[in-house]
């Protein structure tokens, strides 16, 4: 990936972090360029381009840092410290599992749960549900095919030869089941 497209898909995110933290435009716009001044130099140093959102956060972060040490603003910086997470939305596949999960019918989603979740044998959870374990197999076959299908119609995950998922995650803004 290169800076300019670093830029064009982080550049807003970054500057409203960047604001929210100084609260001067024209201070967040000189924050902004060194942030990315650093990005630019370091970017073939990241090893986990899926980790890149909250590298380039991190880097924002201490440019904050920096620049509220170099204006000797002890103050924010203590406030700064104190915080205990970078205020960004990161979308991970739990949040689309969770939607998955959430839409599935009852009938699917109980079997499952008592099975996958709470580690049941298939027997007992028919005897839990009161039906017969045939029909609590073919529930929870027919819940994991739904997750399945979930991650493919939310995030675009295709089915590969050897009957596994794969594919990545896309922005929240982009999944069709947590936005």
């Amino acid at each position: 990936m290169t800076t300019q497209q670093v830029w064009t898909k982080y550049h807003t995110d970054l500057q409203h972090f960047i604001i929210s933290k100084v609260k001067e435009k024209t201070i967040a716009d000189d924050v902004l360029q060194d942030t990315f001044i650093k990005i630019h130099t370091k970017l073939q140093t990241l090893k986990d381009i899926t980790k890149l959102k909250s590298w380039c956060f991190s880097i924002a972060r201490n440019s904050i840092l920096d620049y509220w040490k170099s204006a000797n603003k002890t103050v924010e910086i203590a406030n700064f410290e104190n915080e205990t997470e970078i205020e960004e939305n990161i979308h991970t596949e739990k949040d689309c599992l969770r939607g998955i999960l959430k839409n599935l019918p009852k009938k699917y989603r109980d079997p499952l749960f008592l099975s996958d979740i709470k580690g049941l044998k298939q027997q007992e959870v028919a005897n839990q549900l009161k039906q017969s374990l045939p029909t609590t197999k073919s529930q929870i076959q027919r819940a994991r095919k739904l997750i399945a299908e979930g991650f493919m119609d939310c995030c675009g995950f295709v089915m590969n030869n050897d009957g596994n998922l794969v594919g990545e995650i896309q922005e929240k803004e982009d999944c069709k089941i947590c936005n």
